[in-house]
């Protein structure tokens, strides 16, 4: 079985598919896609023209959160979802709603203003007081879905997390593993 992950280094989306990736343990072959020429094959692989795309023995799958759930089930171990099925559906919930961070991130990055970004950056640390990780006493794919934006605001954007003193123990957690460690080192390369 081979796998290839059809990748852009500046692109968060890409990040989470790159952290679940190393989190498990498994070896991908990389193509890197320049993202301002994106190649016509693309489509072909992503109608939408979008990366990530992770493709198994020539059959690909498209968007990082169905990857992350794909990597899930065929490799389960280190496993990245709860075992209850509550604790998975609030998991689920969280990336399902990364919107409330990524809107205001790129909202932001647009020159639109920090406040939105800062009520969102206030929000998950509102949540992170109360727990080491976004779904409670375990790091899971919530955490590898939402710290891809927060690493970009720190290392690319200049937006510091020291205001936020639950957000920035969780980076600093986070970054204590290898895979969000190595991402780290991506974005600071950016």
């Amino acid at each position: 079985m081979t796998l290839t992950l059809y990748d852009a280094a500046r692109c968060p989306y890409c990040a989470r598919v790159r952290i679940a990736l190393a989190e498990k343990g498994v070896e991908f072959e990389t193509v890197e896609i320049d993202l301002s020429d994106r190649p016509a094959w693309l489509y072909e692989k992503n109608p939408a023209g979008r990366v990530p795309v992770l493709e198994e023995d020539g059959r690909p799958l498209p968007e990082s959160s169905v990857i992350m759930e794909f990597l899930e089930e065929r490799y389960p171990e280190p496993p990245l979802l709860p075992a209850d099925a509550a604790d998975r559906a609030a998991v689920r919930c969280l990336i399902f709603r990364d919107d409330e961070l990524t809107d205001p991130y790129y909202a932001f990055r647009r020159g639109e203003g920090f406040e939105p970004f800062d009520v969102a950056l206030r929000k998950l640390d509102a949540s992170l007081a109360a727990q080491p990780y976004l779904a409670g006493a375990e790091y899971s794919l919530a955490d590898i879905a939402l710290v891809p934006w927060i690493l970009r605001a720190r290392d690319m954007l200049g937006v510091s997390v020291e205001p936020y003193p639950a957000l920035s123990g969780w980076v600093a957690r986070l970054e204590e593993r290898p895979a969000v460690a190595a991402e780290a080192g991506i974005v600071a390369a950016l």
